[in-house]
């Protein structure tokens, strides 16, 4: 058997520059791409390491097969006694088999099979060399990338996300001939665009990432130049008094921004402190990729950080020009937040029918109103201050039409908050024009003040049952209107912030709302389906589906969920409540007997034709062992309807698993459905009461064993 080679893989692929926020999922992609073919085609190889600069995408494969390994091939041919006929000449089908292989009739070998004897070939078949395959696995992993809109340039036929300029594929120490994205393959890369300009001859794979970086003032490996810039930043930050603060995002953007970098401090006009710290911020990120600094008590200071993608022997004129730069930008956030406080947020309102919502749903101002509606009611629910949470869900989407939103979306809410304050609105109330619109993602905080957490809940619900109501839910992976999301916001904050709401009633108040702020030529479907409530219970399962996920997050086992799902709590707060109490009781030794013996029941009972009373006479029992469960079902009976109509879940199914030995000796020892009617119906309604006690928290024949 011979010994396959091994060498390294260099594959290179030179862009204009790449668009920064992508770039690590593009390599990560073509790289996964490339290791993917590897694969398929049984190659043997080592460590893989991957490279990604604004101006390339490149993969190190070390240790890498020279060539598929050989291997036996068997085709299974016709039977011999079909093979040939009477005379012993070759059938029309053994001649056939024959042809296919290559070979004459004589040449097969025959086996023996439970079936009878048949005819086979084998043969070895030689592997590929590995150089033979490589340009189809990288023209696969190409076609592969994540990449929504490629495209083209020049007169050239190709497609990529950026114009392709070179284009580098070393096996070892040799060129692998091809020609990809109308680039020719070579051993030539590029350094930096103005450090090194001229053309680099890469000699082997492993030299790659050195030469880059000695010669071409590249470094190529992300991680790499990720990990220098953040130090960097951390040391400018620190030799200017300050401290760095680095969003991973921009720290990302900024990665695939650069190839060389070297950390700039900048500084800007005391003067612009004066406007909302979040604003100036934002321009500083958003429009000129500058990581901020603050002071010891966490206060915005007049500096900022760039990473320059060229080491200047003149760092002022790096420093000055972006000085430069950067103040137009806080002089607009300036100027927008002056004129903004000129009018108050209340006298937007009108502006807000000027925006339309969503065709069908009307106007911003008519998703306030319904808002504001929906928001007195819960406030009422919890004993809140209507009127506080009446006039923040009507200012909560004012801040929309200023100025500083328009030039900064992501200052929504924000904005609001200090619009409010500047009006001299209570804080309260200002607060909640901000929290209303947490939690703004899966990681982002809940609102902390019972206002903000009230319109929030309103603002959500009524989006819910308006995209529901027009029939756009979610389907497969899009989810334009974010319910998904939503829908998980509202799990969250009411059973997190402990809010016991019936979200069930407060989503058909929702669509009682919005069809009676329809006009009389709406959608005639829309009406009908918002009368009868089909949307608020369509609007309702859609959220409890949420359930799972949200828990099974939290370690819950997936039973439990069932369990408590299957009575469709209306009040998330509840759910919790009974999905904490059920888990507890689950880790409990008489769980999964108890749980069988509910399923039993339910059998039973659902196999009875004509229904079962609920009530049993204790005079017909006649059994020692009925006797003793029906005893101890009043006893527990007594013992938990307190303990479940005051939610205590927990204490309750700990009372019911005392029943494990009385169910189970009731089982061994009585026949259930007796010949007697009168004695079978009694034992049936025996049966059916204690169903009811065992359900009445969830149905505990779902669950499947303990989770410990």
């Amino acid at each position: 058997m011979s010994v396959i080679e091994n060498r390294d893989l260099l594959i290179e692929l030179g862009t204009e520059e790449l668009p920064p926020k992508a770039l690590k999922k593009l390599s990560d992609a073509f790289t996964k791409g490339i290791v993917s073919g590897l694969k398929g085609a049984q190659l043997n190889f080592g460590q893989v390491d991957s490279f990604a600069t604004p101006r390339r995408l490149a993969v190190l494969i070390h240790g890498l097969d020279t060539a598929q390994p050989n291997r036996d091939v068997e085709k299974k041919g016709p039977a011999v006694k079909a093979a040939y006929d009477a005379d012993g000449n070759p059938t029309k089908a053994l001649e056939g088999f024959s042809r296919s292989c290559g070979i004459t009739p004589d040449q097969l070998e025959k086996i023996e099979t439970p079936k009878g004897e048949w005819l086979v070939f084998r043969e070895q078949q030689q592997g590929e060399q590995t150089s033979q395959l490589i340009p189809d696995m990288i023209k696969e992993s190409l076609h592969k990338l994540p990449i929504p809109k490629r495209m083209r340039w020049g007169a050239l036929d190709s497609e990529f996300v950026r114009p392709v300029q070179w284009l580098l594929i070393l096996f070892g120490d040799e060129v692998v001939d091809t020609e990809i994205l109308s680039q020719k393959s070579g051993r030539i890369t590029r350094g930096h665009r103005f450090h090194c300009p001229e053309p680099i001859t890469i000699t082997t794979p492993a030299s790659y990432a050195e030469t880059l970086k000695g010669q071409g003032r590249v470094i190529a490996d992300y991680a790499e130049r990720k990990n220098l810039i953040e130090q960097q930043v951390i040391a400018a930050a620190k030799e200017a008094k300050g401290e760095a603060v680095i969003d991973p995002n921009l720290l990302d953007e900024v990665t695939g921004l650069v190839e060389w970098p070297i950390a700039v401090v900048g500084n800007f006009d005391k003067k612009f402190l004066e406007v909302p710290p979040e604003s100036l911020i934002s321009a500083m990120k958003g429009h000129q990729k500058y990581f901020h600094m603050v002071d010891e008590s966490q206060q915005l200071l007049p500096n900022f950080i760039t990473l320059s993608n060229i080491e200047s022997s003149n760092p002022d004129v790096v420093r000055h020009g972006n000085e430069r730069v950067i103040t137009p930008r806080l002089t607009d956030a300036m100027f927008f937040w002056e004129q903004d406080a000129k009018h108050s947020l209340e006298s937007r309102l009108g502006s807000l029918s000027k925006v339309v919502f969503q065709k069908q749903l009307g106007t911003l101002r008519d998703k306030t109103d319904r808002i504001v509606e929906l928001s007195q009611s819960i406030a009422s629910e919890l004993g809140s201050d209507r009127e506080q949470a009446a006039l923040a869900a009507m200012l909560s989407k004012c801040d929309l039409m200023t100025e500083m939103v328009g030039e900064f979306p992501d200052l929504q809410g924000l904005m609001g908050y200090y619009y409010a304050k500047k009006e001299g609105i209570s804080e309260k109330t200002a607060k909640a024009l901000d929290e209303c619109y947490m939690p703004r993602n899966a990681a982002d905080n809940l609102p902390e003040g019972e206002i903000g957490q009230i319109v929030a809940i309103a603002d959500r619900i009524d989006t819910l049952v308006g995209i529901f109501g027009i029939g756009q839910k979610p389907t497969g992976t899009k989810d334009p209107f974010a319910l998904r999301r939503a829908s998980l916001a509202l799990l969250r904050i009411m059973i997190e912030k402990g809010l016991d709401l019936d979200l069930e009633k407060l989503l058909q108040q929702a669509s009682e709302n919005l069809k009676n702020q329809l006009s009389d030529d709406a959608d005639s479907l829309l009406l009908e389906n918002l009368t009868d409530q089909t949307v608020a219970l369509e609007a309702m399962d859609y959220t409890l589906e949420r359930v799972n996920a949200y828990y099974q997050d939290r370690g819950v086992h997936y039973s439990v969920i069932d369990a408590v799902l299957a009575l469709r709590p209306t009040s998330p707060l509840d759910l919790d409540q009974r999905i904490s109490a059920v888990a507890a009781f689950q880790k409990l030794d008489e769980a999964e007997s108890l749980a069988a013996a509910n399923k039993r029941i339910g059998n039973i009972l659902r196999k009875v034709e004509g229904g079962v009373s609920d009530n049993y006479d204790s005079a017909l029992f006649n059994e020692e062992a009925e006797k003793a469960l029906a005893i101890q079902l009043e006893e527990v009976t007594a013992q938990v309807e307190p303990l479940f109509s005051s939610r205590n879940y927990t204490d309750g199914l700990k009372q019911l698993a005392h029943m494990r030995d009385s169910v189970d000796h009731f089982f061994d020892s009585v026949m259930v459905m007796d010949d007697d009617e009168a004695i079978r119906n009694n034992r049936l309604a025996l049966l059916k009461r204690l169903n009811q006690l065992f359900t009445h928290v969830a149905d505990l024949s779902l669950l499947k064993g303990d989770s410990k």
